[in-house]
This record gives structure tokens, C-alpha cells and sequence, in this order.
């Protein structure tokens, strides 16, 4: 089989994980940036490739290109997730002066800047609803000269134990004459918070990181809050917790409404976990709880979470860690769709045969024609 070199740039490249899952589906790193320099460190520490500090909003893309090697639009893909915080459910109607979102615009201005190729764009699901519907149509418009290949996945069909929705926006140059096609789901059946964590011995009771693990440290718990959760079962909650032994807040709720369910929650170990967030080492706030021990999960249980291998070791303060794990693109996604992104490449190259699309595809393709 002929073989080619594919090359990508990682833009808001975070401590890898988009990066890593290209490399696994066989991309040749090339580039990375983000301004997050424990982030870039961490990038840098665990992954081939250059990776620098800069800032998407001054970055100059003639830099890039020389850095990369290559001349405009000869880039096989450039990829980012820029920040979604301002597309968090719990910041109702802030998503339009929220400052942060001017980077899906920037992403879009670099794409035309650099002409890729390829693109892939990936955001948090509530993106591919009705806030972010205007950066969609903004990036419809100013990229007219790419085929838009947007769709919603969701993390536990590309074999994590994380029920995590994220929207991807694919990009495919119209002039490659070729279409992307969302990969199938990997798993056969989602896999569960027991198998994943399954292996790993319980962190040192010193608060030290485990001699063969990597960030696999224990957080700091007062003893009032470990009573509380040991009183927690699987799948429960605060809820759970005799009333005298609840936070203040929580004794005055109506237990049959309200209130948030997931705090001090417990994960079930034939269950899934819900979407990680850069709080997961605190069941105070949310489903962080480790389902059979009375404590939350560790940054390494978590990395394993979101599909990053053992080895894999973030850099910086518990803090930094913490936002880099929370923050990050889960490896096997960004494999699963970059795999059907290499497939487009090399078909356009003349290197395989174009595949036929399967009823299950041609129908998912058809439900994302109203996103725009």
C-alpha cells in the first residue's frame, strides 16, 4: 500500500488530547499551540511534535506555515476546540458578550487564512443548538469554500465510560472532491466506570502520588464530608445523607424536587459517568463520587475517564491538572474522527477507494441539515 505523510496543526491544543488521538489515528503531528503554558508543558512533556505558547487571537498564520514547513494550503488538516465556557448551560444568555467566543470566530479566520485541506472544529453539544447557531452561520458563511460536515457524538459509543456530548464541525476543501463521512461507533457496547478503573490500587492515605501512577493522588477531604458521602450508594446522592449530617442548603429542600441530584453524588460501578468538568476531584460538585470508596475520583482516574493511557502524566499544580483533564478532547474521539478525515485525504490522493456510505451514515448526515 502507497503511504503518504498527513500532517496536522493543533490549535487551543490543550495537554493533547486531540493530538493524541491523531497521532493514533495516524496524523503526523506537525504543530500545537495554546496559551495555557502548564497545558503546553504537559503537551510537550507526553507527545512528538513542536508545541508553543502563543495566543489564537495573535498568532501569525505566515509563523505557523514556516514553523510547519509547508505552504498555504498545503496543510493536510488544522484542528482546535476553542474554549466553551461561554457556552455553559449555567451561563443563561451570557454566550453572546462572552469574550471567549470571538475564538470560534478566530478559528474560522485561521482556517481561511491557512486553507487546510481539512478542518475539524469541536465544541460542547450545546453548541449545535440554538446559541450557537449564529457562530455556525458565521462559520457557513466565511468558509464557503469548505463542505461542512457538522455532528453531534457522544463519547461513550467511541469507547469511554463517559456519557460526554461533543458537537464536531468537519471541514473538507470542496476542491479535494471528496465527502466526510461520521465515523460509526467503536463500541459494541458502552463500557462501564468499573472496567475503566478497574486495576488501579487506592491512592497513598499521605495525600503522595502513587509510585506507578501517575497523578494518582487523593484529595483532601475534611472528615464531616467523607461521613456524609460514606452514607451514599451507588448512583445516589445528597439525597441520601441524613438530614442532621446535610449542608444547611440541603435541609430545607423538598428531597421530591429540586435541588441539584448529582452533588455528592457516587458513580456506579456497572454505570457511566457523566460529563467530567475540571471539578471532578470534589463530589461537592457533582457525580464525582468513586463508587466504591468514600472519597472522589483522582486526576489519574479521571485521565482514564477521558481515555488518556497510564503513562500520560499532566504537568502543573492539582489546579492545573485539574482544568487540563476536565478541559481536555478525549483521545478515542478525536481518533475515531480522525481516522474518516484520513480516509478523506487519501482518497482525494488516489490512495484508496472511495467507500460506500451506509444507510446508518446517510440517515445521521441527513439529521444535522437542519443546523445550519
Amino acid at each position: 500500500m502507497t503511504t503518504a505523510t498527513y500532517t496536522f496543526l493543533d490549535s487551543f491544543c490543550g495537554p493533547g488530547g486531540m493530538s493524541l488521538g491523531l497521532e493514533q489515528a495516524g496524523f503526523v503531528p506537525g504543530l500545537a499551540f495554546d496559551l495555557d503554558e502548564w497545558a503546553v508543558r504537559t503537551h510537550r512533556h507526553n507527545l512528538a511534535g513542536e508545541c508553543i505558547v502563543a495566543d489564537a487571537r495573535e498568532v501569525e498564520p505566515r509563523e505557523l506555515l514556516e514553523r510547519l514547513g509547508v505552504e498555504r494550503g498545503e496543510l493536510a488538516l488544522f484542528a482546535g476546540g476553542p474554549p466553551c465556557q461561554g457556552f455553559s448551560k449555567q451561563k443563561r444568555g451570557a454566550h453572546l458578550g462572552d469574550a471567549r467566543n470571538d475564538l470560534v470566530a478566530r478559528f474560522a479566520e485561521l482556517v481561511r487564512e491557512l486553507v487546510p485541506r481539512t478542518f475539524l472544529f469541536e465544541n460542547v453539544a450545546i453548541f449545535g443548538q440554538k446559541r450557537g447557531r449564529p457562530y455556525l452561520r458565521f462559520m457557513q458563511e466565511h468558509l464557503s469554500e469548505y463542505a461542512l460536515f457538522p455532528h453531534f457524538y457522544n463519547c461513550a459509543d467511541y469507547g469511554l465510560a463517559q456519557t460526554r456530548e461533543r458537537f464536531v464541525v468537519v471541514g473538507v476543501r470542496r476542491d479535494q472532491g471528496v465527502a466526510f463521512s461520521p465515523p460509526a461507533p467503536t463500541a459494541e457496547r458502552w463500557r462501564t466506570v468499573g472496567e475503566t478503573l478497574a486495576g488501579l490500587p487506592e491512592p497513598p492515605e499521605d495525600y503522595s502520588i502513587h509510585p506507578d501512577f501517575p497523578n494518582h493522588q487523593r484529595a483532601r477531604v475534611t472528615a464531616l464530608n467523607i461521613e456524609r458521602f460514606s452514607h451514599v450508594p451507588q448512583g445516589g446522592g445528597w439525597r441520601d445523607i441524613p438530614e442532621a449530617l446535610r449542608l444547611a442548603c440541603h435541609q430545607s429542600v423538598d428531597t421530591s424536587r429540586g435541588g441539584w441530584p448529582d452533588v455528592y453524588g457516587r458513580l456506579e460501578w456497572d454505570g457511566q459517568c457523566p460529563t467530567l468538568t475540571g471539578g471532578f476531584d470534589s463530589f461537592t460538585r457533582g457525580r464525582y463520587g468513586h463508587p466504591l470508596q468514600d472519597r472522589p475520583l483522582t486526576p489519574r482516574e479521571a485521565a482514564r475517564l477521558q481515555g488518556f493511557p497510564d503513562h500520560f502524566e499532566f504537568l502543573g499544580t492539582r489546579q492545573h491538572q485539574r482544568s487540563q483533564i476536565g478541559n481536555v478532547v478525549p483521545p478515542p474521539l478525536a481518533q475515531a474522527v480522525g481516522r474518516e478525515l484520513l480516509t478523506c485525504l487519501r482518497v482525494a490522493d488516489g490512495l484508496e477507494r472511495p467507500r460506500r456510505r451506509s444507510r446508518r451514515v446517510n440517515a445521521a448526515l441527513d439529521d444535522q441539515r437542519e443546523l445550519f
